[in-house]
This record gives C-alpha cells, sequence and structure tokens, in this order.
C-alpha cells in the first residue's frame, strides 16, 4: 500500500506546485532560495551611487566603494535599486550630460552594476521616462492618450521606439548580467501617464508586451528578469489582475507601498495604518503569486526621513512577518544639501535608526551581501 499512498501524494503535490517560471537564471534561482529558506534579501535604490553626505558622481569615483548602508550595517545590501529615467533622451538632456534624472552618470551606472553582480549582489532597474506625448516628466499627467500614442499606429510609436532602441542599446552592455527589469510601475495608481485613469487595461498590458517583444525578443536581452509592481490599492483587490500582460511575460510580482510620512500625523499612527495596509495587500498578492507561479517582492517601500528609530525591527519586520517576500527595497538617500536631511530611507552614520538598522541586518530573516 505505501506506494500507492506515496503515488497519491507525490501527484497531489504536483498539482498543487506553482507554475514554473518562464525562465530560469542565478538572480531567479537566488530568490527562490530566499523564499523557502524563509528570508528575504534587503535593498537600497542608488546605494553605491550617492550618500547622505557624499556622492559618487560629482567626483567621478569609479571604485563605487561607499555605501549608507555599509558604513551603518558594515555590509552592503544585497539588491541594488537603479534607474533609467533619461536615457531616452540624447546627450546633454534636461537632467544634463550623460545622466539619468537623478544625476547619476550612466557610465558610472553600469559600473555599479557590474561591481555589485562581482560581489555577489542582484540588481534591478526601473524607468522613469518622460512623457513621449506632452514632453514632460513621466509624471506629467495632462493628456489621456499617451499610453495610445506610443502603441502601433500611434503618432508617438516611432519615437517611443526609438527610445526603447536606446535602453536596449544600454542593457546589451551588461547583458551577462541577471538584471531585474521593472518597468512601467506603480500603474493601478494615475501619477505616471501610464496610471490606471490614464489608459485602459487592454492598452497598459499592450505596452508591457511592445516592450518585452523587443527587449526579449528583437534584441535577445534573454538576462532580464521582469518585475510588475503595482501599488497599493485599499479596495477591489481583484482588479490587479486587469493590468496584469500574462504570466509568459512576467516573472517577478511586487508591491510599492510606503509608509506616509505627514510630519503632522504622530507616528505611532502611520506606522500601525502601515502594517495593517502591507499585511492585507501582502496577503491578497501572496495568493495572487503562488496561483501564477510567480516570485513576491516588495519591490518600493520606506518611510521618508524615518522618524521611528525602531521603524526596522518594529515596522518593517512586523510588516512583512510570515509573508513570502524574496526582496524588500526602500528608497535612495539623496545627497542634494537642501533636501538629504529629509529626503533618506535608509540610515547613515549618526542618524536615529542606526542602531535599530544594525540589528535588522543582524537578523537571520534578512539577507545582506557581506
Amino acid at each position: 500500500m505505501k506506494p500507492i499512498i506515496f503515488l497519491i501524494l507525490s501527484v497531489i503535490a504536483t498539482a498543487c506546485a506553482p507554475k514554473p517560471l518562464a525562465r530560469e537564471n542565478s538572480t531567479i534561482s537566488a530568490l527562490k532560495q530566499a523564499i523557502l529558506d524563509g528570508k528575504y534579501m534587503y535593498g537600497h535604490q542608488d546605494d553605491l551611487m550617492y550618500g547622505h553626505y557624499w556622492n559618487a558622481n560629482e567626483e567621478n569615483d569609479y571604485n563605487l566603494e561607499r555605501s549608507d548602508v555599509f558604513s551603518t550595517a558594515g555590509a552592503y545590501p544585497m539588491v541594488l535599486g537603479l534607474d533609467l529615467g533619461g536615457i531616452e533622451l540624447d546627450g546633454n538632456s534636461i537632467y544634463g550630460a550623460n545622466t539619468n534624472l537623478d544625476g547619476n552618470d550612466f557610465d558610472i551606472m553600469l559600473e555599479a552594476a557590474r561591481k555589485h553582480h562581482a560581489r555577489g549582489g542582484i540588481v534591478t532597474m526601473s524607468w522613469h521616462l518622460r512623457n513621449p506625448l506632452t514632453g514632460g516628466d513621466a509624471w506629467d499627467v495632462t493628456d489621456k492618450s499617451a499610453v495610445r500614442s506610443v502603441l502601433p499606429g500611434g503618432q508617438c510609436h516611432d519615437l517611443f521606439m526609438g527610445w526603447l532602441g536606446k535602453v536596449g542599446d544600454y542593457l546589451e552592455n551588461i547583458k551577462d548580467i541577471p538584471v531585474i527589469f521593472r518597468p512601467w510601475h506603480e500603474h493601478t495608481g494615475s501619477w505616471f501617464w501610464w496610471g490606471a485613469d490614464l489608459c485602459t487595461p487592454e492598452e497598459y498590458n499592450a505596452l508591457w508586451v511592445m516592450t518585452y517583444d523587443y527587449l526579449m525578443k528583437d534584441r535577445g536581452l534573454s538576462n532580464l528578469v521582469w518585475a510588475i509592481s503595482p501599488n497599493g490599492m485599499q479596495h477591489d483587490f481583484e482588479k490587479w489582475m486587469e493590468r496584469y500582460p500574462g504570466d509568459g511575460y512576467v516573472d517577478i510580482i511586487g508591491l510599492d507601498q510606503y509608509e506616509p510620512a505627514y510630519p503632522e500625523m504622530d507616528v505611532e499612527t502611520t506606522n500601525a495604518a502601515f502594517i495593517g495596509q502591507m499585511r492585507e495587500l501582502l496577503g491578497h498578492m501572496s495568493k495572487i503569486a503562488e496561483e501564477h507561479g510567480k516570485i513576491l517582492a516588495v519591490t518600493e517601500t520606506g518611510f521618508e526621513s524615518l522618524r521611528d528609530e525602531n521603524w526596522w525591527t518594529g515596522v518593517l519586520m512586523p510588516a512583512l512577518d510570515g509573508f513570502p517576500v524574496a526582496y524588500v527595497l526602500t528608497w535612495r538617500n539623496t545627497s542634494e544639501e537642501g533636501r538629504r536631511d529629509v529626503h533618506y530611507y535608509a540610515p547613515f552614520p549618526g542618524s536615529r535608526s542606526e542602531s535599530d538598522f544594525k540589528s535588522f541586518a543582524e537578523s537571520e530573516k534578512t539577507i545582506f551581501l557581506n
């Protein structure tokens, strides 16, 4: 009888197993292993590019050894976030010569990706591209036909394909490195020109597929790992999947959700709301990820200015506890003098949450790059 029982159990296990990912590489394997181990990787946006008191771009620093995370935790973030916003423009763009929208030199960014990968880390790239229809930035939502205009037959299709060609040219420089590519993010909100109120679900999905087909099929960039990352919705959770291009076009399902940093609100209130919202959202998204055989991640989060000195172990960890999250990425620490004391999401030496961040990094639940 035992062989029959084992056979039945094997059939059940196979039937219940999640669908395999369309692609497999070292990054996908590492993310899946983190989930199997009950851990999650920590990521930080632009970590090697600049920090609270320094900027590799301004100093033409290709060594890329500095990091606010390393300075406080003694280890680099496992995931390095970078952004391609501005790559679509020519040379001396409105952001400056060869720089992205945050002032990062594109050549130094390539070196950062190479060095972080060589150290054993994972690289992810988003793309805050400008509005091809209006000429405004990614947040220009004055015209609701921008997405339609870049699809085949649209008035900006050729312009946009030229922009996409520049993305392909750039990414070819690191085609030997797995890169998590995260375009068209926070699309369930309406603050980007590709957002929910700016296009139909069919238009959004067509935009994603067109982007995927060009980079993966036409340019052969099979090193890309595709992450879709809606922002949190507090209702109508089933609508998430209206703007989903299909399992064959996605490897990672992410969530972008921040704790509101309103000075007029007390920290205890915003902390409690954030924990509750994250747990509700991840509860829904973890089911979606499991049903579709995808990796779950928190692709953007944070608490600007980190006003709670125990935010890492007292807020973020309870928010994630029990969910199969492969990595969590907090946003950037600007070095701009007029903003750096407000716009930061990871600690730096002397900041209020430095000690708690060390405890977070030393936890058996987190993975950093030593």
